[in-house]
């Protein structure tokens, strides 16, 4: 079983119409394999949020929250995904304008087909993933965010976005570091993974921004890999033997010596297969 229910801020179940030949009802949807919830006319207020409640644990499923954000692969390790949809002026800068900020809505939320968890895949994206960790997997955290600027939020490194000439709001959100020379960005996973490549996307509007000469990537079990980088505009990857782990730190960052102080990271992608 599936549940989509649509909350206020109050945690109270949202009643409307789905459209207006309709009654009125709650904003719920339920479903064994699958659950859709569409609605014509509803504008989002700030508090809501979208609660996704599942009758197992530790389950994959396919879900897309919004028209703007493409279905996603996530992991979600507990039965309840709560998922604060974002309306700020500050989130908006971070996505297309018109993320949310519709009255018509499509929800979904499916279980995950076999083949879908058992592909060879970039096991860190997530478009669906928030600031604070909200219950789904693969999740972003990093110890420093420029401004605490949504534009520069460690989630924006792997929603699947690959502008890097520019930096500031949509397309070109990224990770920022604010200058701090022990900055470190994190992902977890959620789940024992097994990983042999990552590739790294700098951000490169220059001459405004600097790079990394070389980043150490620190696995779950403290192993740790150096990998060298210069101010390629494409991706840069390493890869290695088959590795477990549950998350990974990209840390002990390498300034190249230039006169840009903002180095930043616009896309990592991890490679492998869920155990």
């Amino acid at each position: 079983m599936i549940k989509i229910e649509l909350k206020n801020k109050e945690n109270q179940l949202i009643v409307g119409r789905i459209d207006h030949e309709k009654e009125q009802q709650s904003y719920t949807a339920t479903g064994e394999e699958m659950a859709v919830l569409a609605i014509k006319e509803y504008p989002y207020k700030a508090g809501d949020r979208i609660v996704v409640t599942t009758e197992g644990k530790e389950q994959y499923f396919i879900v897309q929250l919004d028209e703007t954000l493409p279905p996603t692969l996530i992991y979600l390790p507990e039965r309840t995904w709560e998922y604060l949809i974002p309306l700020t002026e500050a989130a908006r800068k971070a996505s297309v304008e018109t993320a949310f900020h519709s009255k018509r809505h499509y929800l979904m939320v499916r279980k995950a087909y076999a083949f879908e968890i058992e592909n060879y895949q970039n096991l860190s994206c997530n478009a669906h993933d928030q600031k604070e960790q909200s219950g789904g997997f693969p999740h972003a955290s990093a110890n420093v965010e420029t401004r605490d600027d949504a534009v520069f939020f460690a989630k924006n490194a792997i929603d699947g976005k690959y502008g890097n000439l520019s930096h500031g709001s949509y397309p070109f959100a990224s990770w920022g570091i604010n200058q701090q020379k022990d900055a470190a960005l994190t992902i977890e996973f959620g789940r024992q993974v097994e990983v042999d490549w990552i590739r790294l996307l700098l951000r490169a509007d220059y001459p405004h921004d600097s790079y990394w000469t070389e980043v150490t990537v620190a696995f779950s079990d403290g192993e740790e890999i150096v990998m060298k980088t210069t101010n390629a505009t494409t991706f840069q990857e390493i890869r290695f033997p088959f590795k477990e782990t549950s998350c990974l730190t990209i840390k002990n960052m390498k300034k190249a010596d230039d006169r840009s102080p903002f180095p930043a990271l616009t896309q990592v992608e991890v490679f492998g297969k869920n155990k």
